[in-house]
């Protein structure tokens, strides 16, 4: 165990040294030193790289490379690994360094849900050695789960999100435009938008080719079916879950009504119970592949009942397996701006107004301030903005909460700043 170890640091700090220069990642991890700092997010997202990250900010804050131990638990001769292995492997660490016994170390664990019952390991480390314990997982189920039975609120967890707008534009090496943004500029930036919704921001594929792109983000998508669905529920049904999966990403930022969907593939032939299926689309979000909202409602029976909207983590997910091109850049927008909204911690909703009109987004902060969001791409189009202003003003009077309407335009000129 301790060859492998020495072989594991090798390759784990010859790649910290390759990712100094490389862009920084809009994320820290919290300043506590008496919490577990836990990433989590959909495989491909730039969890290790964070990691990565975070251990170069350490050395240059005088941290020696022997207080650092790296380990990706999805390395192949890692697998499979159970608690008392991991335990051995950690513990040869500090053989190898013996004077660790004595100074604070710094344990970087990634992918750590691949290791059963990893939380009793960790739990021990915590409370028995001087240490910092940095986890990242692709479940947000299961670590929060096990976070909150064991380590007891012992620790922070931040999400990990594919490149935002901004983080896009650093990754193309774009300058973006200076305020205030007349219309040259406006149409300049609506155009990198476009880009960026029709690459999306998983930063591996950032600068592939088209055929390449496209087969990669499918591949991660195949990737989170196979680790993060198939292999961890013990899924059977792999077309029908593929099946699903392809009609969520299809149909992001509309409606999702599980007995139509029920209708449909029975129609097809598929013989599974709506149980199931709403198995399958907790997997689906446990996995960060897609999100779903449901409608704002003081009625928990209405919110149960109605349809939930859908939103995928990546627009080039979307992109990369939709044939649909109607409104696309209008639910793309959208899409964007549920992603900013998560990235707030706000609660969100959808609305729905005595006359039927759809408002996008009923969101709520900490502090329990509440605000109505309509998302339009542009409000010259097809009278756009008489129907968005009608809606706006419809549940701003059955509700009592002030909106807005965010377009690109309006976009441009202050979200991807954030």
């Amino acid at each position: 165990m301790s060859h492998l170890l020495e072989t594991l640091l090798e390759e784990a700090f010859a790649t910290v040294r390759r990712t100094q220069n490389s862009l920084q990642r809009h994320y820290q991890f919290p300043k506590a030193d008496n919490m577990i700092k836990v990433a989590v997010g959909m495989r491909r997202t730039g969890k290790t790289y964070f990691l990565y990250q975070t251990i170069n900010q350490l050395l240059q804050e005088g941290v020696t490379q022997e207080q650092i131990l790296m380990i990706n638990f999805e390395d192949d001769r890692l697998l499979p690994m159970t608690a008392k292995e991991m335990g051995e492997l950690l513990d040869s660490f500090f053989s190898l360094y013996p004077a660790n016994h004595d100074r604070c170390c710094y344990l970087f664990l990634d992918e750590i849900q691949n290791v059963k019952d990893w939380h009793r390991v960790v739990r021990r480390y915590f409370d028995s050695k001087y240490v910092q314990l940095y986890l990242t997982g692709s479940s947000s189920k299961l670590l929060s789960k096990e976070i909150n039975t064991s380590l007891r609120g012992r620790s922070l967890a931040l999400e990990i999100w594919p490149y935002s707008f901004s983080e896009y534009l650093e990754a193309q090496h774009i300058t973006p435009e200076k305020k205030p943004l007349g219309q040259r500029s406006l149409d300049i930036m609506q155009q990198h938008l476009k880009n960026y919704f029709f690459r999306g921001g998983f930063p591996a594929v950032q600068h592939l080719f088209e055929n390449e792109w496209r087969e990669a983000l499918q591949g991660y998508i195949d990737t989170v079916i196979l680790r993060d669905i198939i292999e961890r529920h013990n899924v059977t049904n792999i077309s029908l879950l593929k099946y699903l999966i392809t009609t969520l990403l299809n149909n992001a930022a509309t409606l999702f009504s599980v007995n139509k969907f029920y209708n449909d593939i029975k129609n097809q032939g598929y013989r599974v119970g709506k149980g199931t299926i709403h198995n399958y689309l907790e997997y689906i979000q446990d996995a960060f592949l897609v999100f779903f909202i449901p409608i704002y409602s003081e009625s928990t029976r209405k919110k149960q009942n109605t349809p939930k909207k859908i939103y995928a983590i990546d627009s080039g997910l979307i992109k990369a397996t939709s044939t649909n091109v109607n409104d696309i850049y209008g639910k793309l927008l959208e899409n964007l701006i549920y992603l900013e909204l998560r990235k707030q911690n706000k609660k969100i909703y959808f609305y729905h107004t005595r006359d039927g009109y759809e408002i996008d987004f009923v969101t709520v902060d900490k502090k329990g301030e509440r605000e109505l969001i309509q998302v339009a791409w542009d409000l010259d189009e097809n009278k756009a903005e008489e129907r968005e202003k009608r809606a706006l003003l419809q549940a701003e009077e059955e509700l009592g909460i002030k909106g807005k309407i965010i377009t690109a335009k309006e976009y441009l000129k202050t979200y991807h700043r954030v």
